[in-house]
């Protein structure tokens, strides 16, 4: 729960940073297309302050990414996780001149509120430093 209360405080505190986004980067629920060929919508960008480091948060849905035929998996995912911090997250955090210790991309098959779990939901993540306006993967 603290963690929560300090994820919303931070985010009233950089409101005016993650309002309007740059010309360019997709708006909540634009289709973007990504290597594996997948319609994948940005559903939220959130910040968090994961003790005392600005962590961003870009969550996408992707309805068809999951274990059952025909589903992105995700050894195919990843890398579209990858393009999406590349593409989305870097010009982002480079138009709004933020600094974060760490980038989130996840991908849902569904909306699903922040902190809440779903069981049967799908959700692949991966977890990213910036250097040199580059996503370098972390394990999470």
């Amino acid at each position: 729960m603290i963690q929560t209360v300090r994820h919303f405080a931070l985010i009233s505190s950089l409101a005016g940073l993650l309002t309007g986004l740059p010309a360019g980067t997709t708006r909540a629920g634009e289709q973007i297309k990504v290597p594996s060929g997948i319609d994948v919508s940005l559903h939220e960008i959130l910040a968090d302050d994961l003790m005392g480091e600005l962590w961003l948060r870009f969550r996408y849905v992707a309805p068809r990414i999951g274990k059952n035929v025909g589903k992105v998996t995700f050894d195919i995912a990843v890398i579209d996780i990858d393009w999406l911090c590349q593409n989305e997250a870097v010009p982002y955090v480079q138009a709004k001149a933020l600094e974060p210790a760490r980038v989130v991309v996840s991908m849902s098959d569904r909306e699903m509120e922040f902190g809440t779990p779903d069981p049967e939901a799908t959700q692949f993540f991966g977890a990213y430093r910036l250097q040199d306006d580059r996503c370098i993967w972390e394990e999470y």
